[in-house]
């Protein structure tokens, strides 16, 4: 049986707060035994890949890229990719739901590009007012909503 995949997007700086929010996420995802899919370096990405490495979950980093020694030292799974912000399509494609922890305008297209493909989009503290993103207010929520949106997505 394979298992779900979870994007968590946020931009490479967090606030201390959204280091820990992400961190609880990444941690979550590990724990309902979903792998989580990022862009593999800082922030928010690191914060998810330390919470669900922390779980002994597996974490999969699509890196902008040539090089897998520039992921963040919680991804268990580097993909350098050597595209650049390109590889936000393929995490997009890759998972089968996004979270968004804050973020700048890497993370909007990366929600930009799910909500594209029919993907649901969980937010936390990020782009507010999307049409169809999934706005919650904890981590437990986000994960909550991500994983029973992929049961209906499936």
């Amino acid at each position: 049986m394979r298992q779900h995949m979870i994007g968590v997007v946020g931009a490479s700086t967090a606030t201390a707060a959204g280091y820990e929010v992400a961190r609880q996420v990444g941690h979550l995802i590990a724990e309902a035994g979903a792998v989580l899919v990022c862009g593999g370096l800082g922030g928010i990405m690191e914060a998810a890949c330390r919470g669900a490495w922390g779980a002994g979950g597996q974490t999969l980093g699509i890196l902008p890229g040539p090089d897998a020694q520039n992921a963040n030292p919680w991804v268990t799974l580097p993909v350098p990719t050597n595209i650049g912000h390109a590889r936000n399509v393929i995490i997009a494609h890759t998972a089968q739901a996004l979270i968004a922890v804050e973020g700048e305008f890497g993370t909007l297209s990366e929600m930009a590009i799910g909500l594209k493909l029919g993907k649901p989009v969980v937010a936390i503290d990020s782009w507010p007012g999307l049409p169809g993103v999934i706005y919650v207010n904890s981590p437990a929520d986000a994960v909550a909503r991500a994983l029973a949106e992929i049961k209906d997505f499936d």
